[in-house]
């Protein structure tokens, strides 16, 4: 399912596998390669991002079961992660150059006990008229983001499928 507006861009699907499972890949902190470091428009944005004086994608995962708040890896920050109600939430801040603020939040959400419902958002709050337009101006390039790293998540957790 997609979802599209001004500031954010959506996907959700459902997947076989416990909520608590999907979860363990989605928040994954083990080194190696990572669905939030290494799909390929983070791979992309980073070098973009070097090219701008930024740090890229200079951090690498922290080595941990799961990631926790205040972690790094790739570019991204974690402001969230863990359980919230019923779901689970793992929410990532870009520190990348650009006219505003970039969050990634996945949610994993059981349907039942052997299956569950995962939902991306990608969100870009502008920041001053230059972020305005570089708002308008990113809005193709965000759906390809999301639309790109949702299937690339998708593919780690299929090969996490009991």
């Amino acid at each position: 399912m997609r979802h599209l507006a001004l500031r954010t861009s959506r996907r959700t699907t459902e997947v076989d596998l416990p909520a608590e499972q999907a979860w363990a890949v989605v928040a994954s902190g083990w080194r190696g390669p990572q669905w939030y470091v290494d799909a390929a428009p983070f791979v992309l944005r980073g070098g973009l991002d070097r090219l701008l004086g930024g740090h890229g994608r200079a951090w690498e995962p922290p080595g941990t079961r799961l990631l926790a708040v205040g972690d790094t890896a790739g570019f991204w920050r974690v402001r969230e992660a863990g359980r919230r109600g019923l779901r689970y939430r793992l929410l990532l801040d870009a520190e990348v150059r650009a006219p505003g603020r970039v969050l990634l939040r996945t949610e994993v959400e059981p349907v039942t006990g052997t299956r569950a419902r995962l939902h991306q958002v990608v969100a870009f709050d502008p920041d001053g008229v230059l972020g305005l337009a570089y708002q308008l101006a990113d809005l193709p390039a965000r759906e390809a983001v999301i639309g790109l790293t949702h299937r690339r998540l998708l593919a780690d957790l299929a090969r996490n499928e009991p």
